[in-house]
């Protein structure tokens, strides 16, 4: 069994050129495990005890605990992987499952001082191999998430275009409406052989009225009731059909009784009706091309703000300000913020710019102030502070949620640790907040009590490192 083991070790790439006497060694104190397809062989939790060399076959891992959603991390015959010299690992991460008939030979880390010091050239090996792990394990988690940051702020932007999207398209139809209203009072007017000076006066008078529209402040559900009950009584006992339906456009453009007795003055009798409709259909068309705009407006902002949050179509690394990548942050998550959370912003107006990889700043932004939200359940201040501290720049996010516990305060950077319910939280947001700001040669600190939470990160002016 030694010598065909041997044989087989010899067909690891990593293991190929050591002698016969050092693969005879692993061979001699390998455990020879067969697990059928479908048969679980590693279980997420348990004590990480040996170090796996895949014989034949292939397995698949997840980490159950993260759901249904997490990576699949794939061994197969010729590799080597499980607990290796020189790994913190503890216990497994992940629930393994043969994805066919796998044989796979274990060594005890018990017995990894003694193999490394029989077989010096392993050490360098197996440190090579736990350094790609290390990197690709750190990928995919950064991968993963950034699609959950991706997954909520885009059901998020999804919602906040969807408002101004919708809102321009209710005023598009009512346009056209209220156009066919104005063109329908235009027709009896010339029914009733208005003068060029009668309809020039009408036009003056449809400009100011607009222009008075444009410069009224909103008044009070009362207010505004009682003046269109007013109008509308003046209007029916004036013969003005449809009343009810101009008054309240009258009233909202701050029209008095006053102004129509002038206006009787200039149309009477059959003209009074048609001129009356056709100012009302003029201050909504005026009203209705204002919400247009005002909500094309939002939607050009929106997209404004994706593509600074994204830096798209600019290099990947660029001098950053500050400031406007954390503006473009708080609108990617406005949806989260309106309802209930006050940001007082206190930046420093000449801080220089950081030479940094801007999307992956707007990341740790997105965690810190998407944490703070979360911890205020949605009601409570944000207070951001930007400023220049030697020759670093500091930016300060502070909360006046509950706090973190005291005996949580040393955890909350390690990857996958979350307070939050399964489902909610994949444990990666400060941990990817604290690997982009190492990245960046910068740190970040906090300090936490009830009704005080304070994240300080510092990044360098001048880095020629990232």
């Amino acid at each position: 069994m030694s010598a065909d083991l041997v044989t087989e070790l010899r067909n690891i790439p990593i293991l190929a050129d050591l002698p016969d006497d050092e693969l005879r060694w692993l061979a001699d104190h390998s455990e020879v495990l067969v697990i059928e397809a479908g048969e679980v062989w590693v279980r997420e939790g348990e004590p990480a005890n040996w170090m796996s060399i895949y014989l034949e076959g292939e397995t698949d891992g997840r980490r159950e605990s993260l759901g249904p959603d997490a990576p699949v991390y794939t061994a197969r015959a010729g590799q080597i992987t499980g607990m290796l010299p020189f790994s913190r690992l503890t216990h497994f991460t992940i629930t393994a499952r043969a994805v066919t008939r796998t044989r796979i030979a274990r060594i005890s880390k018990d017995l990894f001082p003694e193999m490394l010091h029989r077989i010096p050239a392993l050490g360098p090996k197996l440190v090579g191999i736990l350094s790609d792990r290390v990197r690709e394990v750190t990928k995919q988690d950064l991968a993963r998430e950034k699609l959950a940051s991706l997954g909520k702020l885009s059901a998020g932007l999804a919602h906040e275009l969807n408002n101004p999207a919708a809102a321009a398209s209710r005023a598009s139809s009512m346009l056209r409406a209220v156009v066919e209203k104005r063109e329908r009072a235009n027709a009896q007017l010339d029914q009733e052989n208005i003068s060029t000076e009668a309809r020039a006066l009408l036009r003056t008078i449809e400009s100011k009225a607009v222009e008075v529209q444009a410069q009224v402040k909103p008044k009070n559900p009362l207010e505004l009731n009682d003046r269109k009950e007013e109008l509308q009584s003046w209007l029916e006992s004036h013969g003005v059909e449809d009343g009810w339906e101009v008054a309240p456009v009258l009233a909202e453009a701050d029209a008095k009784i006053e102004h129509l007795e002038r206006l009787s003055e200039k149309y009477s009798g059959p003209l009074m009706g048609p001129a009356i409709r056709r100012i009302g259909a003029m201050l909504e068309i005026s009203r209705l091309l204002a919400d247009i705009e005002h909500s094309t407006c939002r939607i050009s902002d929106l997209v404004k703000a994706i593509k600074e949050y994204s830096f798209m179509d600019e290099a990947q690394r660029q001098e950053v300000d500050v400031a406007k990548g954390i503006e473009s942050t708080l609108t990617m998550l406005s949806h989260k913020l309106k309802h209930g959370i006050t940001i007082v912003r206190n930046y420093d107006p000449n801080l220089p710019r950081v030479p940094s990889y801007g999307s992956e700043l707007n990341q740790v932004w997105t965690n810190l102030i998407d944490n703070a939200a979360d911890a205020m359940k949605g009601e409570g201040e944000l207070r951001i502070r930007t400023m220049r501290e030697g020759d670093d720049v500091l930016v300060e996010f502070v909360d006046n949620g509950p706090g973190i516990p005291a005996e949580i305060q040393t955890r909350i950077f390690d990857p996958f640790f979350t307070t939050k319910p399964m489902g909610e939280g994949t444990g990666l947001g400060l941990d990817t907040v604290y690997r982009i700001v190492r990245n960046h040669r910068g740190n970040v600190t906090f300090v936490s009590r009830p009704g005080n939470t304070c994240f300080r990160v510092r990044l360098p002016i001048r880095n020629t490192r990232i």
